[in-house]
């Protein structure tokens, strides 16, 4: 078993109960009283970020992830089946581990992280960016560039998406998938 003199940013370690990564961490000596380590450590499956003081010395849990590609098959209800990359095997995840799931179409590559000691799903994360067809809304307005006005379209995977006025029916945009906003047209 590790101690904290072996952290590192980006280890996971088992905090309550619980797989946290350390986002920056601060060995501390002071004049007075033990030494520690100041961290911040962010949740892996709620991506919740927390500061933590931990007593220098102190044993800690490490945990390895995986990063694995898969690429996005179909969907079933709230279950989402995905194929590997590299060996072909299929598996299905639950929505609720997906980052933007609204903005996820078939053949679309995502990474998904694996907790190796239990063999299962923590997260998927999809590329920053995609590029969706929009499938419907109101006609635009030609030269229509310098007002900040929008409207909403309605994208390929169903997901309604605030556009700029000039946008088309038929028309590919790049929506960055940490927000879900347009970001910009794509030429054909």
């Amino acid at each position: 078993m590790a101690t904290t003199a072996d952290i590192k940013n980006g280890m996971c370690i088992e905090h309550n109960k619980d797989l946290w990564t350390i986002v920056e961490f601060q060995h501390v000596k002071p004049g007075k009283g033990p030494a520690f380590v100041r961290t911040k450590i962010k949740n892996v499956k709620t991506g919740k970020v927390l500061s933590n003081t931990f007593t220098s010395g102190v044993k800690i849990n490490i945990q390895r992830i995986e990063h694995r590609s898969y690429q996005f098959l179909y969907k079933e209800e709230d279950i989402y089946h995905f194929m590997n990359n590299e060996d072909f095997e299929q598996t299905f995840i639950n929505e609720s581990l997906i980052s933007a799931p609204q903005l996820l179409k078939e053949g679309e590559n995502v990474t998904i992280a694996y907790h190796t000691e239990t063999e299962s799903a923590i997260s998927c994360e999809m590329p920053t960016y995609v590029v969706l067809e929009v499938t419907y809304t109101e006609p635009g307005e030609k030269g229509n560039t310098a007002t900040n006005a929008f409207k909403e379209a309605k994208v390929e995977t169903g997901a309604i998406v605030r556009v700029p006025l000039f946008i088309n029916t038929g028309d590919k945009l790049k929506i960055d998938t940490r927000t879900g906003d347009y970001s910009e047209r794509v030429k054909a």
